[in-house]
């Protein structure tokens, strides 16, 4: 079976893989175990050496990182570079501080000393997406191999020159050799894999059916998982928003990596008060972001992912439009090669419709009036999904009665959701379960054992 990198803005195959055979695959699980003992015994300080090595070669090399990252799934090359700078902060962050993080933890009890200690546990198989292609990778194996443990990468299929790109990088950093390993093998081929016995645990970041399924998997071989699904974050305007920083800021919520962010703005929802202000401001930023060639600078929309995947985003817009929604920009595939999709507001959004029962994985902003501060936070929670949420008000009271209020795993109040390593990332309800970053992150794959000493 074959894999193949097509570039998205131009149609071109850029390579084919050959999928990993079985036997290869029984020899990487081998050589990952092995890799895991080897490891699980070596001291913080040389594990946060190996790390930093690691930071050290995403920053030497970051043009050419952020180059397959654009060719491969068309991220605009500024913001791929700037994926690049993340990853090594994480991999910095993490040997920096991972020892602290795993500290014992002294407990007083009936005992003449009991204490808590966090040990690895073993190889984790990561089933990671495409759209952030080195940093969802890095969020995980920054601090799953300053724990201890081993990583498997089985990442995207359209992505799979980044794939062996992030292997080589460990490789490279002095990692035990097989340490963090890539298969290249489609989405059939995770079944058999969670029920390797070598495969201790499972972190998945992708669609919320996909995370089911895992779920599913993982929980008939009794293994731990930690997913991050979809969202469909609310970002909610009140009265006494400063709407100029707010409708900028809501063009990049909404247009980050074009639109394919699990934690990007898409559902835009506005006190009655402010809405039509708003929108004009908001439509005016949105018509002013350049779309086009994602290796130009100049570019901030690249194309889509892939063809699939801009159509069925088109499905959605149209649906909406069908069942009420107004369109007020974009919302028609441009002619030419590559998957384009252009920035697009949809007006009058209602429940029922796809832009707001759904995640629109792309370009697409929804806008929901909200009759007061109560309708808003009713709005906002009246998803299936709780990942991120944003606030816009200069009313510092409202805005953490309103944080408190919000069902997501993470509020921003006059800003734009975004992870860091300092902070828990993950989400509730269909976004998942489970913590990746800060030290919540680092102690999902753990044993944390108790040690009680007479």
């Amino acid at each position: 079976m074959s894999i193949q990198s097509v570039n998205p803005a131009t149609g071109e195959v850029l390579q084919t893989f050959s999928a990993t055979s079985p036997a290869e695959l029984e020899r990487i699980m081998t050589r990952v175990h092995a890799a895991f003992v080897e490891w699980r015994g070596v001291p913080f300080a040389a594990r946060a050496e190996r790390m930093r090595d690691a930071a050290r070669l995403l920053r030497k090399d970051k043009a050419e990182h952020a180059r397959t990252m654009t060719l491969e799934m068309g991220k605009p090359i500024v913001q791929a570079e700037a994926e690049v700078d993340k990853c090594a902060w994480a991999c910095d962050y993490y040997a920096d501080h991972a020892e602290h993080l795993l500290a014992e933890q002294p407990r007083e009890t009936d005992a003449s000393r009991s204490y808590v200690r966090f040990d690895p546990l073993g190889p984790v198989l990561a089933v990671m997406p495409w759209n952030f292609p080195f940093w969802q990778v890095f969020r995980f194996a920054a601090p799953a191999l300053m724990a201890g443990n081993a990583g498997i990468l089985k990442h995207a299929s359209n992505v799979s020159r980044c794939a062996l790109a992030i292997e080589a990088i460990f490789r490279d950093a002095g990692f035990p050799q097989g340490l963090f390993s890539a298969v290249l093998l489609e989405s059939a081929a995770v079944a058999p894999l969670i029920a390797d016995p070598r495969v201790v645990a499972v972190t998945l970041t992708g669609s919320d059916r996909a995370g089911s399924a895992v779920a599913g998997q993982a929980g008939r071989e009794i293994k731990k998982t930690v997913l991050e699904l979809g969202g469909s974050d609310p970002f909610v305007v009140m009265a006494d928003a400063d709407l100029a920083i707010a409708a900028k800021a809501a063009a990049d919520a909404r247009l980050v990596n074009s639109g394919q962010s699990c934690i990007a703005a898409k559902r835009f929802i506005v006190v009655e008060a402010v809405a039509d202000r708003f929108v004009e401001r908001f439509g005016d930023e949105l018509r002013s972001r350049r779309m086009g060639d994602p290796l130009s600078r100049e570019t901030q929309v690249g194309p889509q992912a892939r063809i699939d995947l801009r159509d069925s985003l088109h499905q959605q817009v149209e649906e909406s439009i069908r069942l009420g929604a107004k369109r007020l920009l974009g919302g028609e595939i441009p002619p030419g090669r590559g998957a384009f999709y252009p920035p697009t507001l949809l007006a009058g959004v209602d429940r029922g419709m796809p832009a707001f029962d759904q995640e629109t994985f792309g370009p697409v902003a929804a806008v929901i009036r909200a009759k007061d501060e109560g309708d808003a936070v009713r709005l906002a929670n009246d998803s299936s999904f709780g990942l991120g949420a944003s606030v816009w008000t200069q009313d510092r009271a409202r805005a953490e009665r309103m944080a408190a209020r919000i069902e997501a795993g993470a509020i921003f109040v006059n800003g734009v959701v975004k992870s860091d390593p300092r902070l828990p990332f993950g989400g509730i309800k269909r976004s998942g379960y489970g913590r990746e970053l800060s030290e919540y992150g680092i102690r999902e794959f753990v044993n944390i054992k108790s040690v009680w000493i007479a």
